[in-house]
């Protein structure tokens, strides 16, 4: 029994006339019948009695009927489904999204405008470092992730540029730097204990920090290492040191925790989108897609 055979059926039973039905169907007279013939010699028994006028079904015909008069519904639906997951609009997004990104107006700005295009695609979000984002998309945790790239990345995730963002001095609200709100000469914290994330954890970030110190002329001294942007500041509120730390954690407020400008140099920490070279899927690269969008339109205000 073929699709062709139900839908032929379907319509002499509409029409309840063979004629009408082939008219309708854009096809000649005779093939319909042997195709009908073909049908009812399978199911072993007649579908319609033919009349003089017409075609009435029979009591197989009508109970034959009632099982697959809701096949072209369903079909139709299991195509328009289809179509929707090929293009993305449904299924599932699950996305990785740094800690130190998190607070960057941006993240929720795109986030908000994926689920708005895409409002049927279940999303759901993991926050971790970048190395373990990294993971998650090479072991099929993750379909995306929103980090800050750094040169051991893997080569088999497509890693796309997002925004750039500065780094600022976050320091004790007690050290007496923090009494002036003007930009300060990183030379004058080269006795201070820095609060990093250990580099296995956020090579780019780490290596930022490094890298403006060594601008400064000063091999930073590491003090406590911690994994996470809250446990930098909250012990940089327990006076246990400073950290550079991304612009956008200005956001926070951290009782005991002061953010000031860097005077004398300036360094940058990226952020990107990946997701999985081989075989991405869909909802990733459609979620890519606005990250481009939103970052061509944020552009395209700070050119004006």
């Amino acid at each position: 029994m073929e699709l062709r055979h139900i839908r032929y059926f379907l319509a002499i039973a509409e029409e309840k006339n063979f004629t009408r039905a082939a008219s309708k169907l854009h096809i000649a007279q005779p093939p319909l019948s042997q195709q009908i013939k073909d049908l009812e010699y399978e199911l072993g028994t007649p579908l319609f009695h033919r009349t003089p006028h017409g075609a009435e079904l029979t009591d197989a015909g009508a109970a034959f009927l009632e099982a697959v008069k809701s096949l072209p519904l369903q079909i139709r639906q299991a195509k328009e489904a289809a179509q929707k997951a090929a293009k993305g609009e449904t299924g599932k997004l699950r996305l990785g999204v740094t800690g130190t990104a998190a607070l960057h107006p941006a993240i929720p700005a795109v986030i908000r405008q994926f689920r708005r295009r895409y409002p049927e695609v279940e999303l759901t979000i993991e926050e971790a470092n970048s190395l373990a984002l990294a993971q998650g998309m090479l072991t099929d945790r993750l379909d995306a992730a929103i980090l800050r790239p750094s040169d051991p990345d893997p080569k088999t995730l497509t890693i796309e540029h997002f925004l750039t963002e500065q780094l600022v001095i976050a320091l004790p609200s007690a050290h007496p730097l923090a009494r002036d709100t003007s930009a300060i000469n990183m030379l004058a914290l080269r006795q201070e204990p820095f609060i990093m994330t250990p580099r296995a954890l956020a090579v780019s970030l780490h290596d930022a920090v490094v890298a403006v110190c060594h601008a400064a002329g000063f091999e930073p001294i590491e003090g406590q290492a911690a994994p996470q942007i809250a446990s930098i500041l909250s012990m940089v509120s327990a006076e246990l040191g400073i950290s550079l730390v991304p612009e956008s954690m200005r956001q926070l407020s951290v009782k005991g925790v002061v953010f000031r400008s860097i005077g004398d140099t300036a360094s940058k920490v990226e952020l990107a989108v990946a997701y999985p070279s081989l075989h991405p899927s869909q909802p990733a690269l459609n979620f890519a897609a606005v990250v481009r969008q939103q970052n061509s339109a944020r552009e395209a205000l700070l050119a004006e």
